[in-house]
C-alpha cells in the first residue's frame, strides 16, 4: 500500500486548533491541505425574480444550510421587502436555527428544528403546521444537503409526502472552484470529498483525471455514488464504528 503523505480535504480549513484533522497530522506525520472544491455564488435579485416566487406570499421558510439564511436576508435587502413578525422559520438542525440570530430576534415560538437534525424529524414538525405556505431556500444543487441516513430522500421528497403547500426558491448557486492553475495537483495521495458537487468539481477541473494510486475518501452515500458513477474507487468511508471523516481517515492510516 502506498504510504499516505499528503491529503487534500475539500473543505475550508478549521478555525480551531483543536480540530481532529490537526491531530492526524501530528500523530501520523501527514500533511493536510484544505481547499474547498466548490464555492457559493449569489443569485442576483433580477434573476431571482424570474422564478416568480414572492417571499411575502409565504408564511414559513425552510432552511437546510446557513448559506440559505445568508442569501435569504441578502435578497430581502436587495429586493427591499420586510419579513413580517409572523413569519415562521423551519431548520434542519439547531445549529442552523441559531444562525438566524444574526438576522432576527430569535423566538422559540417562530423558529422550529428537529432535536436530532434529520430531515425526517423536521418533516414531522412540518406536518403539525400543515396550514402554512412554505418557501424552501436552496441552491441549484440542493441534493448536497442530504444526510447520510436519508440519501434517497431530500427535503422536497418529504414535503411532497407531507402534502403541504410549498415552493422552491433558488437563492444561491454551487459552482466548481478553479483548480486548473494548480500545477502540482497530483502530489496528493488522498482526496477527501463531502458532496456530489465536490466530485463534479474534480472532473470539471480535470476531465481526464485518472485515480491511479490516489485514495478517495467520501462522506455519505450520495457522494460515494457520484464517485462510483465517475469511475472512482472509494477507499475510505465513515462507518457506525468510525462515524466522522477524521476517524475514518485515522482508521485507514492505522492499517498502513
Amino acid at each position: 500500500m502506498t504510504k499516505i503523505k499528503r491529503i487534500l480535504i475539500s473543505q475550508p480549513q478549521p478555525t480551531t486548533e483543536k480540530s481532529p484533522y490537526f491531530d492526524l497530522e501530528k500523530k501520523y506525520d501527514v500533511k493536510l491541505d484544505f481547499k474547498p472544491f466548490i464555492k457559493i455564488e449569489p443569485v442576483p435579485a433580477r434573476d431571482f425574480r424570474t422564478q416568480k416566487v414572492n417571499p411575502l406570499d409565504y408564511t414559513a421558510v425552510i432552511f437546510t444550510a446557513k448559506a440559505g439564511i445568508d442569501h435569504f436576508f441578502r435578497l430581502r435587502d436587495e429586493m427591499r421587502f420586510t419579513t413580517p413578525d409572523t413569519m415562521k422559520y423551519f431548520c434542519t438542525s439547531e445549529q442552523i436555527s441559531l444562525y438566524l440570530q444574526k438576522y432576527i430576534a430569535y423566538r422559540k415560538r417562530k423558529v422550529f428544528f428537529g432535536d436530532n437534525g434529520t430531515l425526517a424529524e423536521l418533516a414531522e414538525i412540518i406536518k403539525k403546521h400543515a396550514d402554512e405556505k412554505y418557501m424552501v431556500v436552496m441552491s441549484d444543487v440542493h441534493d448536497a444537503n442530504k444526510s447520510v441516513n436519508e440519501a434517497k430522500k431530500d427535503i422536497i421528497d418529504y414535503l411532497d409526502e407531507s402534502k403541504v403547500s410549498y415552493a422552491r426558491a433558488i437563492m444561491y448557486k454551487t459552482v466548481a472552484t478553479d483548480f486548473t492553475k494548480e500545477p502540482d495537483f497530483d502530489k496528493y495521495d488522498m482526496l477527501v470529498f463531502f458532496s456530489p458537487s465536490g466530485i463534479n468539481s474534480l472532473f470539471t477541473n480535470f476531465p481526464d483525471f485518472k485515480q491511479g494510486d490516489t485514495k478517495i475518501a467520501c462522506f455519505g452515500p450520495t457522494t460515494q455514488k457520484a464517485a462510483a458513477d465517475n469511475g472512482l474507487t472509494v477507499n475510505v468511508i465513515p462507518t457506525p464504528e468510525f462515524p466522522s471523516m477524521p476517524a475514518a481517515i485515522e482508521e485507514f492510516l492505522k492499517k498502513q
